[in-house]
């Protein structure tokens, strides 16, 4: 047997042959919803049918954005999608990726040309877009005078902010001229220059909201030189406005909450920075406390009178220490001398003249220890223990002691 393949492979040949197909790829498809399931996934399963037949479709999580309303059994629809296989169960679905009610199809096509056709002119592109000032004085609205939309946005933005001006140009915003009227709002409120702008209604069917979809409107909004934030119907709604504005919101409420800043928000966040900036200086001026201090004690110990002071205590120490050296020296050489004094007293003749001993001399002051020393005539001075006695020298002559030594000495003899 030639040429046999696996039911994955035949699944999977088929899928590319649709793949291939460019008109499977992008393809409108009306009929009636039935078996329609939302599941708890986000993803829509249901099937569209005819008089004649019935297709599997599905509708991701991903691509609800495309659906502005709850699909129910019976409805008439035109699902955008393509058609491809899914191979475990190896049958054919509708990827469904936008899905209007039947009767708005051909307004569907329109918006989709006219939103190719400013897509590629580039009025879709980010680097068109402002920023939305943060903090803001004067909000222009575009919007119908009596509405939910236009109470909701002064609602809202007074709670928010109520020194914020409001500035409404009552367009209208169904019906035929409300294109024009949303096109001169914008143009008006551009020359009042406003820091910037809502523009925008309630919800509504396609119809409703198709004035947002004008070519008029879109070219207002592009050429606006105020930031423009698009406030059209619900979250679900999505018009040509919400493509060329500086900023898309679901709701006309979430646009006032977007243009105007809460001041709670501002007060609570200036406390916030007071208090910030109070620790920061406390913190500040702690750190450069400390470091006057450590400063002035530095100074302290290098100023001059520091040193000074340092150097009288050094030299206080100093004498101390001198005094001290000199009082021990004098207490050492006292003893030294007391002994010298006791060596002397030994030596000393006036103690041996009380003795009964005596002490002559010479008129020059010569001590007289031999006869040799003196003459006859000559006078002497003799010291005893109570006094000097003046003599002279009559004659001497050599006497010796026994047990001396010594020759005979002569004996002088005085008068």
């Amino acid at each position: 047997m030639k040429n046999v393949y696996t039911v994955r492979q035949v699944n999977s040949y088929i899928k590319n042959m649709f793949a291939q197909d460019f008109m499977l790829n992008r393809i409108y498809v009306k009929g009636e919803v039935s078996n329609c399931k939302y599941h708890t996934s986000g993803h829509i399963y249901f099937s569209l049918k005819d008089e004649s037949g019935t297709i599997a479709c599905v509708m991701f999580a991903g691509a609800r954005s495309g659906l502005s309303f709850r699909m129910q059994e019976g409805q008439q629809v035109i699902a955008l999608g393509s058609v491809s296989v899914y191979e475990r169960d190896g049958k054919y679905q509708l990827y469904a990726k936008e899905i209007v009610p039947d009767g708005v199809g051909a307004l569907y096509e329109r918006f989709e040309a006219l939103k190719r056709e400013l897509s590629e002119m580039g009025m879709f592109a980010p680097e068109y877009k402002q920023p939305i000032p943060k903090y803001v004085r004067t909000v222009g609205i575009v919007t119908a005078p009596t509405g939910a939309a236009v109470r909701d946005i002064i609602n809202i933005a007074g709670r928010r902010n109520p020194y914020v001006q409001l500035i409404l140009y009552p367009a209208q915003v169904q019906g035929e001229g409300a294109a024009q009227s949303i096109a001169a709002g914008i143009r008006a409120l551009e020359k009042k220059q406003v820091d910037v702008m809502i523009v925008g209604r309630g919800g509504g069917s396609m119809e409703d909201l198709w004035a947002f979809n004008e070519e008029i409107v879109a070219r207002a909004i592009f050429d606006c030189t105020v930031p423009v934030i698009s406030a059209v119907g619900h979250e679900t709604d999505t018009t040509i406005a919400d493509f060329v504005a500086d900023l898309r919101a679901p709701t006309p409420s979430a646009a006032a909450e977007l243009a105007v800043y809460d001041v709670r928000e501002a007060k609570d966040r200036i406390l916030s920075y007071r208090e910030t900036l109070r620790r920061d200086i406390r913190l500040e001026t702690e750190k450069r406390r400390k470091m006057l201090e450590q400063m002035a004690l530095r100074l302290k110990i290098a100023h001059p009178s520091q040193r000074l002071n340092e150097s009288r205590q050094y030299a206080a120490d100093m004498e101390s220490r001198l005094r001290s050296l000199m009082e021990e020296r004098l207490i050492k050489e006292k003893h030294r001398m007391a002994l010298c004094v006791e060596k002397m007293k030994g030596l000393s003749p006036l103690l041996k003249l009380n003795r009964g001993y005596s002490y002559v001399q010479t008129e020059s002051g010569r001590n007289v220890k031999s006869i040799a020393q003196v003459q006859e005539g000559e006078s002497l001075d003799i010291y005893v223990s109570d006094g000097k006695i003046r003599t002279r020298v009559l004659s001497s002559e050599k006497v010796s002691y026994p047990g001396d030594g010594h020759e005979p000495q002569q004996r002088t003899e005085f008068r």
